[in-house]
């Protein structure tokens, strides 16, 4: 069996790393970077600590509009589909490269199988949810990552595409929790708390942007604010002070850097789906800046407070009490990656 995976960005890397380990021996693995994220902290750097081999083919898009960007993915992926001829083009999540790969796939009748499946915000404003909803409905085979994702699929006539294979996001983050822990890096537990915003909605407004940035600088513990380069430009051209108050303006971590920066902080402050679950996992309270979540788990167990439009509600949300403690496994337990690859091998053999 022959699987190509195209991923372009931060989470995706992370979700590659199990994947790619389960790959090993079992199938010839090509990985495509389409170079949505193409820094070193938000690229190269995930390959080298996660223990990933570099990619086979990087296209070096780089950033631009959504429609440009996506195009010239969807150009340059077309010739390299055809040369390797794979039995399963895998896409992961949602972004611009999850969609180029998709269209790129059907359009030349190679089988899609998308991991991530069935999550939805509900919000149109999100270009994540056109992604992973047009994603959907292209795939040959969908790979939720929880029963709420299921529910979605079977709602919208899915349902005989759909596998519950349980998150691999968890499967990467305990196994670098683990490592975090064996090297003692956690320091200072609850001395401070983690903030990253890079939303449009939160960034590109000039008056939201400020009005996040006022309440942070507010908080009563320090804030170490992982500056994305869209906040950061955001920021100057709104002439909004990222440095002040409570604020420690820092650059992107790497993965395993960041988890043990959360857990050894008070909380998190986010817009950033893959954190909201990453908190949640290693039992960090969390408070998402934006009106709606993928991960309605991490809501309805009391770990994720979410803030929309009221921003005044931000400090006291995130200085809230610890909420009750949970054993609640929703994202599976650590061994998705293994599902996926086993799932990939049985459809594959069974088209003959």
């Amino acid at each position: 069996m022959r699987v190509l995976s195209v991923v372009g960005a931060r989470p995706q890397f992370v979700k590659l790393a199990p994947i790619a380990a389960a790959m090993a021996g079992r199938a010839e693995h090509i990985v495509v970077h389409t170079g949505q994220h193409y820094d070193e902290l938000m690229s190269d750097v995930f390959f080298r600590d996660l223990g990933m081999p570099q990619p086979d083919v990087n296209l070096a898009i780089g950033s631009g509009a959504h429609g440009k960007q996506t195009g010239a993915m969807l150009a340059e992926l077309e010739p390299v589909i055809e040369r390797y001829q794979p039995d399963w083009v895998l896409v992961y999540g949602d972004t611009n490269s999850t969609l180029a790969a998709a269209v790129a796939s059907v359009k030349l009748h190679v089988p899609l199988a998308h991991l991530e499946a069935g999550l939805r915000s509900f919000n149109r404003r999100m270009p994540e949810e056109h992604n992973r909803v047009l994603t959907d409905h292209a795939a040959d085979l969908l790979l939720a990552p929880t029963e709420v994702a299921m529910q979605h699929l079977a709602h919208e006539g899915l349902a005989d595409r759909s596998v519950l294979v349980g998150d691999v996001m968890t499967d990467v983050l305990y196994s670098v929790r683990d490592s975090v822990v064996a090297r003692g890096a956690v320091t200072d537990p609850g001395a401070g708390y983690i903030a990253t915003i890079h939303r449009p909605d939160n960034t590109d407004d000039p008056e939201r942007l400020a009005a996040i940035v006022d309440a942070l600088a507010g908080l009563d513990r320090p804030v170490r604010l992982l500056a994305h380069p869209r906040l950061v430009a955001a920021a100057e051209a709104a002439r909004v002070d990222l440095q002040r108050g409570a604020i420690e303006l820092a650059a992107p971590l790497a993965y395993p850097d960041l988890v043990a920066a959360v857990m050894g902080s008070a909380g998190v402050v986010t817009d950033s789906g893959g954190l909201q679950k990453e908190a949640f996992l290693l039992r960090v309270p969390t408070t998402t800046v934006r009106p709606e979540t993928e991960w309605v788990e991490t809501v309805e167990l009391g770990w994720n407070v979410l803030v929309g439009s009221d921003l005044a509600a931000l400090p006291a949300a995130v200085q809230r009490p610890r909420p009750p403690e949970t054993d609640a496994a929703p994202y599976g337990d650590g061994h998705a990656a293994g599902r996926v690859v086993d799932v990939l091998a049985q459809r594959a053999a069974n088209r003959g």
